[in-house]
């Protein structure tokens, strides 16, 4: 028989780990200044290239919906693929995003991103206004966020848009003329991420 002593240690343990394995919502504002934090502290070290790029492509995966953004930019096209197909774009899209974002991204040096607002859309998503500071090398960049929020613990990133382009509908543009280009086959998307990625 269990003793109250241990009965009671066990419960106290119990009420412990629930305690620090608790997650709280995470503000949209918040939540990008430190993701922007995170990536100017890799690009502001003594890393090199690669060992940046491998940084980038970590804290792209843990704060940007690449599933949603990867259904939206192929669009309407979603709907003639069959399941093999769509899997292997999925991961096909995975790549190319993952080592687009972060090349372009290791680039930089030390870039200074600044939060200046929020604006709830709705229920699902925020729009988080920020600014690029400028410098002597390039001049001030205005950079809106489209923050994906339906749960509010594991806020992610939707789109980027920069000086009111959108990246993930110039995406789905690139995507949609690629396709359209060779008769509607998607295996020359395919190609070329398989092409970029190598």
């Amino acid at each position: 028989m269990i003793s109250k002593k241990i009965l009671t240690i066990i419960s106290f343990l119990i009420i412990f780990f629930f305690s620090i394995g608790k997650v709280y919502s995470i503000e949209p504002d918040i939540f990008v200044q430190s993701t922007v934090n995170r990536a100017a502290k890799t690009l502001g070290g003594n890393l090199t290239k690669v060992e940046r790029v491998d940084k980038l492509k970590e804290i792209a995966s843990d704060t940007v919906d690449i599933n949603g953004i990867g259904y939206y930019t192929l669009g309407a096209y979603r709907k003639n693929i069959n399941d093999e197909q769509l899997k292997q774009y999925n991961l096909l899209f995975r790549q190319y995003f993952l080592k687009s974002f972060s090349s372009r991204l290791a680039e930089y040096s030390n870039p200074e991103i600044k939060v200046v607002s929020k604006k709830k859309l709705n229920k699902n998503y925020t729009m988080v206004s920020s600014v690029l500071v400028s410098t002597e090398q390039r001049p001030e960049v205005k950079i809106d966020w489209r923050i994906y929020t339906k749960n509010p613990e594991n806020p992610k990133i939707r789109d980027l848009i920069i000086e009111g382009l959108s990246l993930a509908r110039t995406q789905k543009e690139e995507f949609s003329s690629i396709i359209q280009s060779n008769d509607g086959d998607i295996n020359a998307l395919f190609s070329t991420f398989k092409d970029f990625i190598k």
